[in-house]
C-alpha cells in the first residue's frame, strides 16, 4: 500500500483528510501520533520536522497541508468523489471556503482550546472569549452564504465541506451554535449524517475526554 497518513483521529485537520479519503474508498494505511504510538514518530518527523500533521505519505513523496493534501489525492489517486471543481471559477469559490472554514472558524476554537491547555484560568477565559467573537462573526456570515444550498458551495460535497465538518463540530462544542442560525445548525447537521464524516466522528469518540473545555454529551 502507497498511501499513509500520519495524524491523531480527534484532531480535526486529521479528520479534514480522513473525510477526502472516505468519500472516495482510497485504501491507506493510518499512523496514529501519539504517547501510545512513538514507534511513528521518527518517520514522520524525519519527512516533516515542522512536526505538524497530518502528513500524507506517497511512496518516496511526502504531502502536507490539509488542502494541499485532498487536491493532491484528486489529481494522483482520484476517486468518483470530485471535491475540486473542474470550472476554475467554480473551484476558486470552493477554495474560499474551505480557507474560510480553517482560518475563521478551526483558528479560533484552537486559540481556546490553547487558552485552556495552559491550566491558568485567565488565559483560558481570555481564550474563550477571543473564540466567542471570532465565532460569532463566523456564523453570522454563514448563516446568510450558505441560505439555499445544500453543502457549501451549493449541490455537490467538496473540499469545502472536508474543512467544514470538523471545524464546525468542534466550534458548537466552544461556542454553540445558536438558535439565531438555523441555516448553518441545518448545515452541520448534513454534515454529521455524511457517511465519510460520520466514519470519522466515531473513530474519535473514545478520546472526548481530550477535549479541554469539556465535550458536551451530544453529537
Amino acid at each position: 500500500m502507497s498511501l499513509v497518513l500520519y495524524g491523531h483521529p480527534f484532531s480535526s485537520y486529521t479528520q479534514k483528510v480522513l473525510i477526502a479519503l472516505y468519500e472516495n474508498g482510497t485504501a491507506f494505511a493510518f499512523r496514529c501520533l501519539g504517547p501510545e504510538t512513538p514507534q511513528h514518530a521518527a518517520e514522520w518527523l524525519r519527512r516533516w520536522p515542522l512536526a505538524k500533521f497530518p502528513l500524507l505519505v506517497d511512496g518516496e513523496r511526502s504531502v502536507v497541508e490539509t488542502s494541499i493534501i485532498i487536491e493532491y489525492l484528486q489529481l494522483v489517486h482520484a476517486g468518483p468523489v470530485r471535491l475540486l471543481p473542474d470550472d476554475p471559477m467554480a473551484a476558486l469559490g470552493v477554495r474560499f471556503l474551505d480557507r474560510f472554514f480553517d482560518l475563521h472558524v478551526m483558528s479560533p476554537v484552537q486559540h481556546a482550546v490553547s487558552g485552556a491547555l495552559t491550566g491558568d484560568a485567565t488565559r483560558r477565559a481570555e481564550g474563550l472569549g477571543f473564540a466567542q467573537e471570532k465565532l460569532e462573526r463566523a456564523y453570522a456570515w454563514l448563516e446568510s452564504e450558505l441560505a439555499g444550498r445544500t453543502w457549501a458551495a451549493g449541490a455537490n460535497f467538496t473540499l469545502a465541506d472536508c474543512a467544514a465538518a470538523p471545524s464546525l463540530f468542534y466550534a458548537d462544542w466552544t461556542h454553540r451554535i445558536s438558535d439565531a442560525y438555523p441555516v448553518l445548525r441545518a448545515y452541520r447537521a448534513r454534515l454529521l449524517e455524511r457517511p465519510s464524516f460520520a466514519r470519522a466522528v466515531e473513530e474519535a469518540r473514545p478520546l472526548r475526554h481530550l477535549f479541554p473545555l469539556g465535550a458536551p454529551d451530544r453529537d
